[in-house]
Parts: C-alpha cells; sequence; structure tokens
C-alpha cells in the first residue's frame, strides 16, 4: 500500500542522516504472520533484499532439516529466538535452557532470549541471565526487552544489568514506550545505559499507547518514528565502540492484532510485509558501510 506522505516522511528520516559504519549491517525477516512453509518464507526473504531470518527454535527435528536446507538454498543467514513457556519456573527455565544448548549447536548470529516472565521473582529471573553467562563461545546469547518476560520495564531491566553488568540485550523497544506510556524521555539515564549493552536491534516503532503504530510511513508518527531512530543510532554507536563488526536488526512490524484493522472486518490497515520491506530498505539506506 502506497502512501505520498509516507515518502517525505523516509525522506527527512532517513535521506539526509546517511551513517556510514566500518561493520557490516545485516537486516533480518520475521515469520512472525507469514502464511507459508519455511521455503517460501526463505525465498521472499532473500527476494527482498533481507540477510536473514529470524525464527523461533524449531522443536522438531524435520522442522530443522527444513530450515537448514532453505537457508543454504537461499543463502541466508540465522538469529532464533529461545524460550520457555508456562507458569511453573523450573519447568519454563529447563525448556529455555534445552532450547539455547540446541540452538548454539548451529552457531547462529546470536541467540534472542524471550526470558524468564513479569510473574517469576527477581531471583528466579536472574538463573536465566546467569546461564546465559556460563555459555563462553562465539555466539552471544541476549535477553530481549519484551513485556510479559522479565525485562518488560525500564527500571526492572536497569536492575539486573546493575548485578550483571555482563549481560546483553535485544532492543525491542517499542515494548517500553507501551509499558511506561511515554517516549521515554524522563528515563533518558537508565534508557541510554540499556542501550550500552544492546547487541541486537527489533525495529519496530511503538508509542505511548501501543507496541506498534499503525504505519511507520504515516506522517502523523513521525515524532515517534525519530524517537526510535535516534535510540537505534545511539545502540549502533555502542556497538561500534565495542569492537562489533556485524550490526543486526529484526524488520518486526507484526500481524493483526498487533497491526490494527478496521472494525468487523478484521480487515488490516496496511501490509505487514510491505511495512517490514520499507522498515528494510530505511535501514539500509540509513546505515551504510
Amino acid at each position: 500500500m502506497g502512501h505520498s506522505a509516507g515518502g517525505a516522511v523516509a525522506l527527512t528520516m532517513a535521506g539526509p542522516a546517511v551513517i556510514r559504519l566500518q561493520a557490516e549491517v545485516l537486516v533480518l525477516a520475521t515469520n512472525w504472520g507469514f502464511e507459508g512453509d519455511t521455503y517460501a518464507f526463505c525465498k521472499k526473504a532473500r527476494e527482498a533484499g533481507y540477510d536473514g531470518i529470524e525464527v523461533w527454535w524449531p522443536g522438531d527435528p524435520g522442522e530443522r532439516q527444513r530450515l537448514r536446507e532453505a537457508l543454504k538454498e537461499h543463502d541466508l543467514k540465522v538469529g532464533f529466538l529461545c524460550g520457555g513457556s508456562g507458569a511453573d519456573f523450573r519447568t519454563h527455565l529447563e525448556q529455555y535452557k534445552g532450547a539455547v544448548e540446541q540452538a548454539l549447536e548451529w552457531d547462529p548470529l546470536y541467540i534472542n532470549s524471550h526470558s524468564g516472565k513479569d510473574f517469576f521473582t527477581f531471583e528466579q529471573n536472574s538463573r536465566f541471565i546467569e546461564f546465559s553467562l556460563e555459555k563462553k563461545g562465539p555466539t552471544e546469547i541476549l535477553h530481549e526487552t519484551h513485556r510479559s518476560r522479565m525485562c518488560y520495564s525500564v527500571p526492572v531491566t536497569t536492575a539486573f544489568l546493575n548485578r550483571y553488568p555482563e549481560m546483553k540485550l535485544t532492543l525491542d523497544i517499542s515494548h517500553w514506550t507501551n509499558v511506561h506510556e511515554s517516549l521515554l524521555d524522563d528515563q533518558a539515564e537508565a534508557v541510554n545505559n540499556a542501550l550500552r549493552h544492546t547487541r541486537h536491534i527489533h525495529a519496530r516503532v511503538g508509542h505511548q499507547e501501543g507496541p506498534q503504530v499503525s504505519d511507520p510511513r504515516a506522517p502523523e508518527w513521525e515524532d515517534a518514528v525519530k524517537h526510535h531512530l535516534e535510540w537505534w543510532d545511539t545502540a549502533v554507536k555502542h556497538q561500534l565502540e565495542s569492537g562489533k563488526k556485524q550490526i543486526t536488526f529484526l524488520t518486526e512490524f507484526g500481524p493483526p492484532t498487533y497491526l490494527p484493522t478496521l472494525p468487523y472486518t478484521r480487515q488490516p490497515l496496511v501490509n505487514q510485509w510491505e511495512v517490514n520491506v520499507y522498515m528494510l530498505n530505511l535501514l539500509k539506506a540509513r546505515y551504510r558501510k
């Protein structure tokens, strides 16, 4: 779905603010909301210009084999999501550990952890961090700033970072704009601390009342887009200063009901895939080697 106003935003936001990096920038696609099999998803991602994909670690051996073949055929890199499920802490932790142990065998770009739960105690959630820090190797294990998980808010995440200064984050700051009902200007110091610990970015734009704007191309969201770009710029700067040679993004605008729909018909207001490809091109234009 084209938007003439969106072009203006793209020019003002992405055009002049090209940031040339001494690092490789990899932009990954999400299969969240994609209707089709692994081969079709990888083919479409490659044709759109993505460098790789981020998917949940497949529990089924057959699906793992199909994924391996599809990645090879379409020359795509992969980052894995790992987590646990359910309200029982011990079961949740063991599921998470098992998924991470298996995913590490693939040498992915990173492992993005949907770590713990917001209702687990601080000490229980700390076990997820301690496990990740015990794993020494080339693959970084990151913890996502995500609602319902342990890093659901700025102050809670700050407490974890203070206890575990080696902890690394996947930044999905759109969740925090929703949780705190703000663009976080009143928590700038704590946010900047999180940006220093960021090693991967989920490039979705949130706002004060939700984790996803209706369309980042629309002029009414210009301020929210500007804030997110500034956060991402700072996170990239810190990664470069740490010596990182690959900067990774995931374009993660989601399907309904993350994506707003028309009442009664449930028809999405925009095309999810087109919005994510717009973000792909914005990031590629903004962060050039």
